[in-house]
């Protein structure tokens, strides 16, 4: 059902990865310029394919194994960009003087992981008790 607590965890997940983007950047380059997730293409891909998978993933309630699944595949993908930006950040052209600084839209993946984390217990809670009905019919 679209009123449970998984549902607004993953919308919470989508407008992270779909929307703050925009609105945060990922670092300062030595010389001054800014760097959104919509100039790295990597990113730009890897978050609009979290906020796709969480979107996919809040209309597919009618099947929570399916759910869970795909919460987890999200789960993955924002790793992935995570260690996209680990690895950006330490081979960066200036960061031997450490004069870059990092911005906000680089923990995005992280808040994104902890929110499918819950909803993915969530899920896992849902399917326990539809189990627990099951057994008592």
């Amino acid at each position: 059902m679209l009123q449970r607590i998984q549902t607004v965890y993953l919308l919470i997940v989508a407008i992270i990865s779909g929307g703050l983007i925009f609105a945060f950047n990922l670092w300062t380059t030595a010389e001054g310029t800014v760097v959104y997730a919509k100039d790295e293409v990597l990113a730009l891909g890897l978050f609009v394919g979290s906020a796709i998978l969480a979107i996919i993933s809040i209309f597919n309630f009618k099947n929570r194994k399916s759910q869970f699944m795909l919460g987890r595949l999200n789960m993955i993908l924002n790793l992935i960009l995570l260690g996209f930006f680990v690895y950006r950040i330490l081979n960066s052209p200036g960061e031997a003087n450490g004069v870059s600084e990092k911005g906000v839209g680089i923990f995005l993946p992280v808040i994104s992981i902890v929110f499918l984390v819950l909803a993915n217990r969530a899920i896992k809670k849902d399917e326990d008790l539809v189990k627990s009905v099951d057994r008592l019919r």
